[in-house]
């Protein structure tokens, strides 16, 4: 089972999130994100948050069979990191995180460093809207695209280091990136597959598709 949880940031390209979907996904909105599903057409299976967000009248959906799982407002946890916990009871093959990024930004960085908790180094989650993909190499990854796509390596939390690339412009050779400097920004595909290998550290992969 795949995943899609709709956030509540910006979603600017309705047709190229619509691209992503698939039919059988399982379709959860963090409160505000309703928004974003139902722009797309979609009922979503849960609705999860405090709700203040939403100012929708919920009764059609709940009885499309959509379930709601309401949160007080007084919470530690952003309706996003719930959405995120609950999804991983599902055990799912992979998350896919829409809208979390655009808006403010305390909540922008806030979504990216949920994908940072060390419990989802096996989970296969990222952040993504069609144009820009978000995600952590913790040992290798793949970046999946077309030639000419822009390719950024952020290091999170420190330095990273045995930086080693295939398929990028501007090749790194086991090179250690340090948080405070802007080396692995704007490089390039030059094949539709990308690889990016590390030995140690939290390498954080922004992709950002051409048109």
């Amino acid at each position: 089972m795949r995943i899609i949880i709709f956030a509540n940031g910006s979603l600017p390209d309705l047709e190229k999130a619509r691209a992503l979907l698939r039919p059988d996904d399982f379709i959860l909105c963090a409160d505000g994100g309703t928004r974003h599903a139902l722009a797309l057409g979609l009922t979503p299976n849960l609705i999860i948050g405090d709700l203040d967000s939403t100012t929708l009248d919920l009764r059609p959906l709940t009885q499309k069979g959509m379930q709601v799982i309401r949160h007080p407002a007084d919470k530690n946890e952003t309706d996003l990191e719930l959405a995120i916990e609950h999804a991983l009871t599902l055990n799912p093959n992979q998350i896919l995180i829409l809208a979390a990024l655009g808006g403010r930004m305390d909540q922008t960085l806030a979504n990216i460093s949920l994908l940072g908790n060390s419990s989802l180094v096996t989970r296969n989650l990222r952040i993504t809207d069609g144009v820009e993909e978000l995600f952590f190499c913790r040992d290798q990854v793949q970046v999946e695209g077309r030639s000419g796509d822009i390719v950024s390596l952020i290091p999170w939390q420190g330095e990273v280091t045995g930086v080693f690339t295939e398929n990028l412009r501007w090749h790194l050779h086991h090179e250690t990136l340090y948080p405070d400097k802007t080396r692995g920004i704007s490089n390039e595909m030059t094949a539709d597959v990308a690889t990016v290998s590390i030995t140690s550290g939290l390498l954080l992969i922004i992709h950002t598709t051409g048109n």
